[in-house]
């Protein structure tokens, strides 16, 4: 009888460990790791009452349509998680969360356009990826970000048509990469992914069979042999114009600044402001053909043609203006840091604050002239003539200004 009873209690003690479905095949390997075998069961989701020691996991080949977030809650040792051939159409978010000691996933086969990519960020130990034949449409930019020992990673046959620079940043491991067969859109956005094959480690499987499919001109043309002319990184050029030289002005300084662009495609322009009291940022021109002016943005004029324009600039715009250049490829920008000053007499206080400033004459920027490039600062101060009389006024409020002249060094970013 005592026999028994410890056989009993021994099989109360090893039952939890030797759970397995009835749909599944449960078996310990040589190296001690707990494999349930469930592929080709007709299974329509993740059966119940797996062991927790499990170790891997094969569901490939069933007809699982959809993963929860607590589908794998009783396999959280599980390194190795074969589902492909299924029929996944939804993955909610937290389904994967939880197997920090996963190193193989296959996900490959089914019917996933949505995937909580969030989920991939807890399993750094992940060295294996398939997700290929699905219907992943887009990737975001960190959707592998933590992911240091991936090794392999298949995405071809989905519906990529474009990836966003960096995706493949931060993956020390990666020695394999699949992307063929998928309908990319050979705009400039996808340029730098011909870079990074040229200057990458990767096995990039079957890249020739990596094509575009647009624009119509590069139809057929691998993402490889994109021409170098049709993707221009911007350059920028920052330039102060003025017709108020020796004007008198009653209404104040209308400071003027504009930004010209090139690259391919056209770069867009924008501005970024930073005074002491705000930051702007104006994404394209505030000033319609007719005139009119957004009211949010009425301090600060700008138009189609990349000229600014503050009018009665005061010591409250003081501060670093920004034109940003930007397209496909990439972005540029180049600052300036205005500043506003009153003398009695400009020319010798411009001389004695810089005498390498004598040979600018206090006009190079005027009328449009280009900035020169070679200025290693990153200052504009404009000194203006402050009458004596002035001074005495309340609250040093100058009604009448005479532009005197400028001390200029901007540099330049191309």
């Amino acid at each position: 009888m005592r026999p028994l009873l410890c056989c009993l209690g021994l099989a109360m003690l090893l039952g939890p460990c030797l759970a397995c479905p009835s749909a599944c095949s449960c078996s310990t390997k040589k190296n001690g790791r707990l494999l349930a075998e469930c592929a080709y069961k007709d299974l329509q989701e993740v059966p119940e009452g797996l062991s927790s020691n499990v170790t891997i996991l094969t569901l490939s080949a069933n007809r699982i349509g959809w993963l929860g977030q607590g589908s794998f809650a009783e396999v959280p040792e599980v390194q190795s998680l074969w589902l492909g051939y299924n029929q996944i159409g939804v993955v909610e978010p937290g389904a994967f969360a939880l197997l920090v000691h996963l190193k193989n996933l296959d996900l490959s086969n089914n019917k996933i356009a949505d995937f909580p990519w969030q989920d991939l960020h807890n399993l750094s130990s992940l060295q294996i990826l398939k997700m290929n034949n699905n219907r992943l449409a887009g990737l975001p930019r960190d959707a592998f970000r933590f992911l240091k020992d991936l090794r392999s990673l298949w995405l071809n046959d989905n519906e990529l048509t474009t990836l966003a620079e960096g995706t493949f940043d931060n993956l020390p491991s990666l020695s394999q990469l699949q992307i063929f067969n998928n309908p990319f859109n050979c705009s400039c956005k996808v340029f730098w992914l011909k870079k990074w094959t040229e200057n990458t480690s990767v096995s990039i499987t079957k890249g020739g069979s990596t094509l575009c499919v647009a624009p119509s001109r590069l139809k057929g043309r691998a993402v490889t042999d994109i021409p170098d002319h049709h993707c221009v990184a911007p350059s920028v050029q920052l330039t102060y114009l003025s017709n108020l030289d020796n004007t008198v002005m009653y209404d104040g300084l209308t400071l003027t600044l504009h930004c010209s662009v090139a690259g391919s495609p056209p770069p867009e322009i924008r501005w970024k402001i930073q005074t002491s009291s705000r930051h702007v940022e104006i994404n394209g021109p505030n000033v319609a053909r007719d005139g009119n002016v957004k009211q949010s943005q009425e301090r600060f004029l700008v138009f189609k043609n990349g000229t600014m324009a503050i009018p009665n600039f005061s010591k409250e715009d003081e501060g670093i203006y920004t034109c940003l250049a930007v397209n496909d490829v990439g972005t540029r920008d180049v600052s300036v840091n205005v500043a506003l000053a009153g003398s009695e007499n400009p020319a010798e206080d411009l001389l004695r604050d810089d005498p390498q400033a004598s040979h600018l004459g206090g006009r190079s920027c005027y009328k449009g002239d280009e900035m020169d490039p070679s200025g290693a600062g990153e200052k504009l101060v404009i000194v203006y003539h402050m009458p004596r009389e002035s001074k005495s006024r309340a609250g040093g409020a100058v009604p009448q200004v005479y532009l005197g002249t400028l001390l200029l060094a901007l540099g330049i970013a191309l």
